[in-house]
């Protein structure tokens, strides 16, 4: 599997050009194309009405993209909730960022919300955060259906990684190490070798135990299930995916 086309939401927001420039790194590195994708800007941070606002993003887009060769645009004056998922049929990977504040949310897109609907893995860039180097990753894992496809949809970061390491938050022991061994076979099947596996005792919240380790391991990249309930029970209830993408500094790459 291979990343050919990447897809990355530039918006007008003050945190947009840290994300483009970790979205051109990344197709620079995987020699992939890079589509620009946003929807209505919030007008009051960009002079002008829709049409010349989504222009001028354009403009800023396309200079930050400048080393990149093969370079796209899709700005459309629709809901980027509503148009990035429809879109994401033209990339492998959608890149995007954390939920807008209150006051942009009829603008911007909500990042649970295109993990949901994109129908690709979708990789989640904290604020701020400029740069992906992917060599220590953590795969959070669990045994269902979006663990084991974003293991496999972030194959082309695990090839490339120096260490991976598996881990499964438990809240009692647990009563076989299968699932976990044949992840490690699997990967290494796809020329990944892993370098640790670990158990982990729910302490605190499974999104709590996941970045706690992740920080001791230095990584910079988490691979997780996203949503294996409903969003909606997710945010009444709680969820790791949605403490994941309150409370991550680092990236993810989440696959549903």
């Amino acid at each position: 599997m291979l990343y050919a086309a990447l897809m990355v939401y530039y918006d007008a927001s003050s945190n947009a050009q840290a994300r483009l420039r970790l979205a051109v790194g990344l197709a620079d590195r995987f020699q992939a194309a890079l589509i620009g994708i946003a929807g209505p800007p919030y007008l009051p941070a960009v002079s002008g009405n829709v049409t010349d606002a989504l222009a001028e993003i354009e403009r800023n887009f396309s200079e930050v993209a400048r080393p990149i060769r093969n370079v796209e645009w899709r700005g459309r004056a629709i809901w980027a909730g509503i148009l990035i998922p429809q879109e994401a049929r033209a990339a492998d990977l959608v890149i995007v960022g954390p939920a807008p504040e209150p006051r942009d949310l009829s603008y911007s897109h909500h990042p649970g919300a295109i993990i949901l609907g994109a129908g690709r893995p979708v990789l989640f860039v904290p604020d701020g955060v400029d740069k992906l180097a992917a060599q220590r990753i953590v795969v959070a894992w669990r045994d269902s259906r979006e663990s084991r496809r974003a293991v496999r949809d972030a194959l082309p970061f695990l090839r490339n990684a120096e260490e991976v390491m598996i881990v499964e938050v438990c809240e009692q022991a647990p009563e076989s190490r299968t699932s976990i061994d044949d992840v490690a076979d699997y990967l290494l099947r796809h020329k990944v070798t892993v370098k640790a596996k670990a158990y982990l005792h729910a302490q605190r919240s499974v999104a709590a135990e996941i970045l706690r380790f992740a920080r001791e391991q230095d990584s910079d990249l988490i691979v997780a299930g996203g949503y294996g309930h409903s969003m909606l029970g997710e945010w009444i209830f709680g969820g790791v995916t949605r403490d994941l993408l309150a409370n991550a500094s680092l990236c993810c790459l989440f696959s549903n």
